[in-house]
């Protein structure tokens, strides 16, 4: 499919599908897909490595000017390999407590205004498909295309435990997972700063019964049309 430079913006909460539609959309509109969830996460890597307490304001500000993100497809745009800092830190951004602290830290204004900087870089001179919580409200507010993805508590925590079966991750039950859910949605939903929010021009979609693969043909038949 050819088309213009364009930016398409999905949003919603954890396990709504976001990602891997995302992923599959990019590679089906031949554009790049950046994971804005994995570079936060790679930020919270960072931070943990280096034993850095956010809350101080001036190391803080100092660290993240010496932080350096890639997004790399693979030649099928199948996958992304993330690198921080010349180092590739795909699987272990992937870790459950980078993941948590990842939560906590994008709280924070200055890594906020970090991250918007370096994503909006990159659609500079590529078409994109970015995933997020604040991609159509804040990163891209003016956005070709923006769709806000939702599903039920329950199935978003069916999808997050059977994804740390596979990854042999599987150390929690399914009622902590969604406890876990449901504490990470109220805090992403009520912080003072980029809080996770439906764009006002955003199409919502209810990925609740919907297969990765009916989420990736709506979102490309609406963009198509």
């Amino acid at each position: 499919m050819k088309m213009k430079k364009i930016i398409v913006a999905i949003d919603g909460p954890a396990s709504s599908g976001k990602s891997t539609t995302a992923k599959q959309l990019a590679k089906k509109l031949n554009c790049i897909y950046v994971d804005s969830g994995a570079m936060y996460r790679a930020v919270a890597l960072f931070l943990l490595q280096n034993e850095i307490d956010f809350d101080d304001k001036k190391l803080l500000r100092k660290a993240l000017l010496g932080i350096s993100i890639e997004i790399v497809p693979s030649r099928d745009r199948s996958e992304n390999t993330i690198i921080l800092n010349g180092v590739d830190v795909s699987k272990k951004i992937r870790e459950p407590e980078i993941t948590n602290y990842s939560s906590t830290i994008a709280a924070e204004g200055l890594i906020r205004k970090r991250m918007v900087e370096l994503q909006r870089k990159m659609s500079e001179k590529q078409s994109i498909v970015m995933d997020g919580r604040d991609i159509g409200t804040v990163v891209f507010p003016n956005a070709d295309f923006k769709f806000f993805l939702v599903a039920s508590i329950e199935e978003r925590a069916k999808r997050r435990w059977t994804e740390n079966q596979n990854k042999g991750l599987g150390t929690k039950t399914l009622e902590e997972i969604k406890e876990e859910l449901a504490f990470r949605d109220k805090r992403d939903s009520t912080r003072k700063i980029a809080p996770l929010k439906k764009a006002e021009d955003a199409i919502e979609i209810d990925t609740t019964n919907l297969s990765i693969q009916q989420q990736v043909n709506k979102i490309f038949g609406l963009i198509k049309k």
